[in-house]
Formats: C-alpha cells, structure tokens, sequence
C-alpha cells in the first residue's frame, strides 16, 4: 500500500515535471515565431529613428568658435576646471557626469547648493534650438553662462572668472590665441562680450558629445535590407513588440520622433511637484526669460551679424504653454535616472506606468492621454526603450577630464 508520504512526493514530482515541459514548449514556441513582417509606412518610420539620418549639429552663426577644435579644447579644460566657480571645488562635469551620460542620478543639481529641476544630459544638446526643461536660453553658449553665475550652482561672478583665466597662462594663452587680449574689466560692456567667449568655448567642447549606433539602429539597418536573421540576432521577440507599441498604439512618436527621439518642442504631461512644492510654470516662464536673455540670438554679444533669430522671433508665448516642458531625448536613459524635470519618478518602469495613466495636471492641461496597455505590453516597451543605449560616438579624450597637456589638439 502506497503510503500518503509517496503519494504527495509524486505528486509534487508530476506537477514539476509537467511545469518543466510547459516552460519548455513555450521557449521553443517563442523561438519559432516569426515576427510579423514591418509594413512600408512602418518601415519609413523606423528609418526617420535610424541614427543614420542625424545629421552633423547644425551650424551655429551666433558661435563664430563654434567648430573650432582650439575653443573645443580649452572648452574641455574649463568643463572639468572646479576652480571655474565661486568656492574653486564646482566644475560644469559636478553634476554633467560622463559615466551617468552627463546627468548626475540626482532628482535635483546638486553643487553649491541645490538647483530647481533635475540635471539634462547634454549629449545632443547642439541639435535643439532650445536649452533647459523650460527653454530659457536658446543656444549652447548662453545656456553654459547661466550656471556659472547661479549661487546655487557655480555661485561666481563673471569678472572673476575673467581675472581666474588672465591669471593661468595656459587659459590667457588659448583665450588670447581665439579672442584677442583680455579686456579692461572696469568695462562693463567688454566684460560681457568676453564672458559671453567663455560661454561659446564650452559650447564648442559640448558640440563634440553626440549620441552612437545603438541596437536598435543596428536593428533598423536590418529591417532596411530585409535581413530577418540579423533581425532575430539584434531583437528579441519582447524588443520587437514594445517597438511595434512605441510607433503604434502608444502613439510615443507623436513627441520623440527623428534620429534625436525628441521633437525638441514643450509638452505639457502631468507630472505633479513634489509635497509642498508650487508647481512649476515651465515654459511660460522660460519663454520670457529667453526673450529678455542679453545673451541671446538677437543680443549683442551673438556673432550673428544678420541677425538671423527665426526660432526666437516665432517662438510660441501665451497660457497654453503653461506647465509644458521640453521633450527629453529617449537615447541612453539608462543610468540616468530619476526622470523628468525634477527628478519626480525613480525608474523608467514608473514613468511608463505614469503615461498608461495619464493623471489630470496640476497645473495646465495634461496633453496626453491614457495609454491603457497590460503589465505585459509595459515591460515590452521597457525593453524596447533599453535597447536605445550606445556609447557615444565622440572620441574618448572628450569623455573624461584632461590630462595635464593643456596645448591646442586635435581629435
């Protein structure tokens, strides 16, 4: 007679065995499944992702150094430099990190003090005509100004960054070299336009980080020559659904479109500020400020001499823009967390979860809506979204601080 002991034991044996070729058979299903083949209007939506269609940044006329490898290097030297700031221990990389893709894992800056909102990459940055989450600068350079001069950020002033670079013959030398003589810093109008110099230096270094070829872009190349093994190499079948979600039913292309995953305009989403916080007015606020910038397209210390301001002199203004900010690029969101612009969310799992939702603003209209999608279809746009990491295709030496030869190089 079996006893009851043997029974249970074989019992559980069963269940196991059978849990085992369960698991098995779907593995080898999933194997086996051919994806569906991409449509031609599918497929011309991947290509217009497809890094291979980022252009080199576009020109920048109010930057006459803008693509010049000296300013790029004495650019690079005064990014790492913590003696550029009001206490001599904050440099530009403090919260623009290389190893978190230039963010700093912060919900907030953090230098001299805490800043507003939460640190943007600055890989790509040259391609947008609008900098920060609120769009109050519109170039490179005068977006580098602001924080030099931000007490809770660099906290110094800019004469003393002028005597700080007359007093080191390296920086003299390289500031003399593009610029011409330091000016007499009793002159307040000379003072500026060499501070703006300081601005467009840093900018020709930050011109330099542009984002790489990521599996995805790997994968597109694939679909365009209708290679489905390498399809099958590059994705996984979980990959390939959370990208047919990302260009279809989420609808996610309506904001990050184009090889950048950013249509570089302000939206307003729902993400509410932190307790206690007043909710953050957004571009409303940034389009004043970048219209009254000194340092502007249209300002007198732009090298623009036509003056050519289109994206200034058209922007949109008005209570619409209200709670709106400016669309993030999806490239290499790994291990730049927390998201959005304070830092509100933790993980990209959460984010995904707060657009299926799709809360009523706090403050604005909300413009998106709920994308209603399963925990499964979550997970397979999380998937998708992970393959967009790449290292960048900037060479090295610009990715860490430099090395003590401070003499003019090329890449």
């Amino acid at each position: 007679m079996t006893s009851p002991e043997t029974k249970t034991g074989a019992a559980i044996y069963w269940l196991a065995a059978t849990a085992t070729v369960i698991a098995i058979a779907v593995w080898l299903h999933f194997r086996s499944v051919e994806p569906e083949p991409w449509s031609e209007a599918e497929v011309a939506i991947l290509h217009s992702l497809w890094i291979g269609n980022l252009p080199a940044p576009p020109a920048d006329a109010t930057n006459s150094v803008a693509d010049d490898l000296r300013a790029a290097n004495f650019g690079h030297l005064l990014f790492f430099d913590p003696r550029l700031s009001g206490t001599g221990g904050v440099s530009c990389s403090t919260c623009h990190q290389p190893e978190r893709h230039f963010t700093d894992g912060l919900p907030k800056g953090q230098a001299i003090g805490m800043s507003k909102r939460n640190t943007p990459s600055i890989v790509g940055a040259a391609y947008s005509p609008w900098l920060y989450w609120d769009g109050r600068r519109d170039s490179l350079w005068s977006q580098a100004l602001s924080p030099l001069e931000d007490p809770a950020e660099h906290g110094g002033r800019r004469e003393q960054y002028l005597e700080f670079i007359a007093a080191d013959p390296e920086y003299r030398e390289m500031y003399v070299s593009l610029f011409g003589e330091i000016p007499d810093l009793s002159n307040e109008d000379a003072v500026n336009a060499a501070f703006a110099n300081v601005g467009k230096v840093i900018a020709a270094y930050e011109r330099l980080l542009i984002p790489g070829r990521s599996r995805f872009d790997a994968y597109v190349e694939a679909v365009i020559a209708g290679d489905h093994r390498l399809q099958s190499e590059t994705f996984s079948i979980e990959e390939i659904s959370g990208l047919r979600l990302f260009i279809g039913p989420a609808a996610c292309t309506q904001c990050h479109n184009g090889p950048s995953f950013t249509n570089h305009e302000f939206h307003n989403t729902g993400v509410i500020s932190f307790p206690g916080e007043i909710p953050d007015r957004g571009r409303v606020a940034g389009v004043r400020q970048v219209l009254a910038d000194p340092f502007n397209c249209d300002g007198p210390f732009s090298d623009d001499v036509d003056h050519d301001c289109a994206e200034l002199a058209f922007t949109r203004t008005g209570p619409e823009l209200i709670g709106t900010f400016r669309t993030p690029s999806l490239r290499n969101l790994e291990n730049t967390g927390p998201f959005m612009h304070k830092g509100q969310i933790e993980t990209l799992g959460e984010v995904l979860q707060h657009y299926n939702e799709a809360p009523l603003a706090m403050i604005g209209h909300n413009e998106a809506k709920p994308l209603g999608l399963s925990d499964r279809e979550l997970r397979q746009l999380e998937a998708f979204l992970r393959t967009l990491a790449a290292p960048l295709a900037t060479a090295d030496k610009w990715l860490r601080a430099p090395v003590v030869d401070r003499g003019f190089q090329g890449i």
